[in-house]
């Protein structure tokens, strides 16, 4: 699905092609999201996201915060990435979900040294909720 998504996103001028339409500008879309990741196979986790009008993201996720991030929205996709401790390693947390009047679902994935390390379903809840 991540490399569908990104195939989707790549080329704005395609997916216009295809009919696709842009929404509204990432302005729309600040705010705090609670999020909640499920099916990684190490178990449940929840946190806030919070987006900024400037196309920022952070994330608190239990008791770590993840700052730094940035996210995009594009032909109905939402694309947030945000740098983590790699432990020597480049690492990232991605966030990939559909986007309309609201964020919807969509998937997880932590990436270290350019690998999955941990993916799962990605749930958002309502905005200003956390």
């Amino acid at each position: 699905m991540v490399a569908g998504a990104l195939t989707a996103i790549a080329p704005p001028s395609a997916g216009l092609a295809r009919g696709f339409s842009p929404i509204p500008m990432a302005r729309s879309y600040s705010g705090s999201y609670p999020v909640t990741i499920t099916n990684t196979g190490h178990g449940t986790f929840s946190g806030c996201l919070t987006l900024s009008g400037s196309g920022s993201a952070s994330l608190v996720l239990g008791t770590g915060k993840f700052a730094g991030g940035t996210y995009l929205v594009t032909n109905r996709i939402f694309v947030a990435t945000i740098p983590a401790q790699g432990y020597g390693q480049n690492a990232g947390l991605l966030f990939i979900a559909r986007a309309g009047l609201e964020l919807d679902r969509g998937v997880f994935e932590e990436v270290y040294g350019g690998s999955d390390f941990l993916s799962g379903d990605l749930a958002f809840g309502a905005k200003g909720s956390c």
